[in-house]
């Protein structure tokens, strides 16, 4: 057995060093593919958002139309960050494929989100930062742009009433809370908020953004948490793995589904061409911002059902 080897000092890592790597092997842009999924799933949620509104599009296709404002808040979010995370790639000379939508038919909101595939090494932790934070923080900002604008549209109704998420109550974080009170319309005692599309297709989005921004794996928050930590990404993730498990027996069983996801995809996170080399203190404030548009977002009990 060998010793591993110690770190190498700043001399050895030269700024121009590891600032692009050599693409693989050029493929085909898939222009058709990401377009059919991008428009089968603008149809999905379309369909989703009029049956939020009590349409029957399947019978009378114009009912379309009012699936409208929620299907084009979200896919403006979706779309925005995937492109964050695509055009920061690219800035940084990293290999992407374009963003692929998921359509999800029989879902209440259409859609399992979207995706770029990462299809060489990421070659810098500036690299690693820059394109793991530039997604949810983009889609995040439009997702509070979504919430201020439909949260006025929005109306009180009975404590208990079904609404536009089909029979769903909504749970709060910490900035949607805000939001409200911010933004909302006065809402009597014993009376919910039924949502505006605009607004939900907001809460969405800022649900989106707390798990894609969860430290652990390969998801954004993954690739935040091991450019500014290292190796010790990895027991980050296992506690936070851990966590989850908890929060889903203890509280809403979508935690325990999604940390088991998350524990059979793996908690690890593979380095940096510089891996020893520190982050510079912009990064270092980048990552601790994500944290904090992780903790704002995280909501303990997302959904529940009206009794």
């Amino acid at each position: 057995m060998h010793p591993p080897p110690s770190p190498p000092g700043p001399a050895a890592f030269p700024p121009e060093t590891f600032e692009a790597a050599a693409p693989p092997a050029a493929e085909p842009i898939r222009w058709r593919l990401a377009l059919a999924l991008f428009g089968v799933t603008l149809l999905t949620t379309l369909l989703a958002g009029a049956l939020q509104r009590g349409g029957d599009p399947f019978h009378r296709p114009a009912d379309l139309v009012l699936g409208i404002p929620f299907s084009f808040t979200l896919m403006t979010i979706l779309l925005v960050h995937e492109m964050g995370h695509y055009l920061t790639a690219r800035r940084h000379g990293v290999a992407v494929t374009l963003p692929y939508f998921i359509p999800m038919p029989v879902s209440f909101i259409g859609t399992m989100g979207a995706f770029i595939r990462i299809r060489q090494q990421i070659p810098t932790k500036r690299a690693l930062i820059d394109i793991g934070a530039s997604g949810p923080l983009a889609g995040f900002v439009v997702a509070i742009v979504a919430v201020a604008v439909g949260i006025p549209l929005s109306e009180p109704v009975a404590a208990g009433a079904p609404g536009l998420t089909g029979g769903l109550k909504l749970g709060d974080s910490l900035i949607f809370m805000g939001l409200v009170k911010l933004f909302g319309v006065p809402v009597p005692e014993g009376s919910d908020l039924l949502l505006h599309p605009a607004a939900f297709a907001g809460w969405v989005g800022l649900f989106v953004t707390c798990l894609n921004l969860l430290p652990v794996g390969q998801l954004d928050g993954g690739h935040v948490a091991y450019a500014v930590w290292g190796r010790r990404q990895k027991v980050i993730s296992r506690v936070v793995v851990a966590a989850l498990v908890v929060a889903g027996v203890v509280g809403w069983t979508g935690w325990l589904v999604w940390g088991g996801l998350i524990f059979v995809l793996g908690t690890g996170h593979p380095p940096t061409l510089d891996e020893y080399r520190p982050l510079d203190p912009a990064r270092r404030r980048l990552g601790w911002l994500s944290l904090v548009v992780f903790v704002l977002t995280f909501t303990p009990t997302p959904f529940a059902l009206v009794s």
